[in-house]
């Protein structure tokens, strides 16, 4: 096994080494970036100010998807980019992403007002319609969806009469037909932890708590002053702060820039689980906007997302009181019985750092991402905007700007499988596997653990012989021996990396479970991040 950094050296301290690369931020793009690089055989380090995933990249609707609005607004690079990433991903991490079938009703009752430029067409060229988005032009751009992307696993867009089936139940009865389409779901928060592990693995330096708190450049290099690390060198700077990547830039760096993010909160709220099936929902509301139903972790749904302009610190960011009415209200369009605010289990937000575009509205910024490369002196490159679905790309495309400084290895990550990944469609092989070598594991224990940690999960089992080797039992299954793992090997270092992070188990734990999961961790985790 291997371990993560040491303990912190006093903040003076100066790190030797010259890096080649120091990356400000430990989202989805930072540990992407930094995986790549560490395996083109750059040094590598990446300084994060608190937990992986933290924020935005622990705060997504949880789908690798070509974004189906997208086409809307004609944004084709986009989509086809993410649609051929979508299948890419699931082979390399199978364990965290499976498929996904999205159901898509249609009703001649609901009127819709988008503003996108295919519906102020539709308005001018066929002003009968009334704002509605017929079915001829959802399946065209179905049948795009379908095409645009190198489609191998997935399949395709079906159509079917809801009657009697098992995906009308849920919905009011004027929605009696509907369209049928395929997207991947994703862990997120897990997909980052993954990069992490692998870009460790391959050499790179992961810090967590770890506040960068200045950037300068000298002639030939950069100097980076991080919170309790000390001083660090290198050749060039990556700025993946995400929704801080402006901050950070004329704060830290100080540079001045004209470039800007524009923040977006985007909230979900989790209900109970709202139908039997294990299909999502593709729902367009009367306002032209569009929300998911995701099952989510086997007895919830999940319901998102909203748009909605951001002022404050995005680590603090939650869904309002108005933006869980609009969802309640935006759902209950479509299903026959109403849920109300009692219904909601948990909520969360998450702040998008899109590439201020000058677009009118949150809804139609655009969601490319943007490198900006900065050569006066040594190289800054500044990662604006980008999704979750085409993180890897983006990391290719970063180190295709820094190309020019280095001598590095060619592009690697297509087809590289993440930690614990295994091959395609053997899932249940794994869960097998796990409660042969430890029988007194049952079917749903296994099968969680395989879907957290993949062939990974028999590392938690290290010394363990029967039950009582594994330690206490906090609540649902985990245990002391699954804390210790994810002390040593995925940088948890408190309650909520394990139950919101790591886990998700927050959704079921009590708040006495929390609290005993919380002093042990204050106990253990001085003890064990050293290791």
């Amino acid at each position: 096994m291997t371990s993560p950094n040491p303990a912190s050296p006093a903040s003076d301290t100066q790190n030797d080494d010259l890096l080649d690369l120091f990356i400000i931020g430990g989202g989805v793009n930072g540990c992407g970036i930094a995986r790549d690089a560490a395996g083109r055989g750059l040094k590598v380090a990446l300084a994060e100010m608190g937990d992986l995933a933290q924020a935005t990249s622990s705060a997504s609707s949880k789908l690798f998807h070509g974004g189906l609005r997208y086409l809307e607004y004609g944004e084709m690079r986009l989509v086809r980019e993410a649609l051929e990433e979508r299948e890419v991903l699931l082979n390399a991490m199978p364990h965290i992403a499976f498929p996904m079938r999205f159901v898509l009703p249609i009703s001649k009752e609901m009127r819709f007002d988008a503003d996108t430029p295919i519906s102020k067409l539709l308005k001018y060229t066929m002003p009968w319609l009334k704002g509605q988005r017929p079915g001829w032009i959802i399946r065209v751009g179905l049948w795009m969806y379908d095409h645009l992307g190198k489609r191998k696993i997935l399949p395709g867009t079906t159509g079917y009469d809801l009657t009697g089936r098992p995906e009308g139940a849920p919905l009011k009865d004027m929605f009696k037909h509907a369209f049928e389409y395929s997207d991947v779901w994703v862990n997120d928060a897990r997909l980052v932890v993954l990069n992490a592990m692998n870009a460790r693995a391959l050499g790179a330096k992961i810090m967590t708590r770890a506040k960068v708190t200045s950037a300068r450049r000298e002639a030939d290099h950069w100097e980076i002053d991080v919170e309790g690390q000390g001083t660090f060198r290198a050749k060039a700077l990556v700025n993946a702060g995400g929704p801080w990547v402006a901050d950070i830039l004329s704060g830290v760096i100080g540079v001045n820039s004209t470039e800007r993010v524009r923040l977006v909160r985007g909230s979900h709220i989790v209900v109970n689980r709202l139908y039997e099936h294990d299909k999502a929902y593709f729902l367009q509301g009367s306002d032209g906007r569009i929300i998911f139903f995701l099952p989510y972790q086997r007895d919830f749904t999940m319901i998102g997302t909203t748009e909605a302009p951001h002022e404050a610190d995005p680590l603090v960011a939650e869904a309002t009181f108005e933006e869980k009415r609009y969802l309640l209200d935006f759902a209950n369009q479509y299903l026959k019985t109403p849920l109300t605010q009692a219904d909601v289990v948990h909520s969360f937000a998450g702040v998008r750092p899109l590439y201020e575009d000058g677009a009118s509205t949150a809804t139609a910024a655009t969601r490319e991402y943007v490198l900006s490369l900065d050569e006066n002196g040594p190289p800054l490159l500044n990662v604006f905007g980008g999704k979750i679905t085409t993180y890897r790309k983006l990391a290719e495309a970063a180190l295709a700007k820094l190309t020019p400084f280095f001598v590095m290895k060619n592009p690697w990550t297509k087809g590289a499988p993440l930690p614990g990944g295994f091959t395609y469609g053997h899932d249940l092989e794994q869960v097998t596997s796990l409660t042969l070598q430890f029988p007194f594991l049952s079917p749903e224990a296994a099968d969680r653990l395989v879907h957290l940690y993949g062939r990974n999960a028999a590392a938690i089992f290290e010394d363990v012989v029967g039950p009582s080797d594994m330690g206490r039992d906090f609540g649902h299954g985990l245990t002391e021996a699954e804390l210790r793992y994810l002390i040593r090997e995925e940088f948890a270092r408190d309650v909520a990396d394990v139950i919101w992070r790591r886990t998700k188990l927050g959704l079921r734990l009590t708040a006495a479970e929390i609290a005993a999961i919380d002093d042990w961790m204050r106990q253990n985790v001085p003890l064990l991040a050293d290791l």
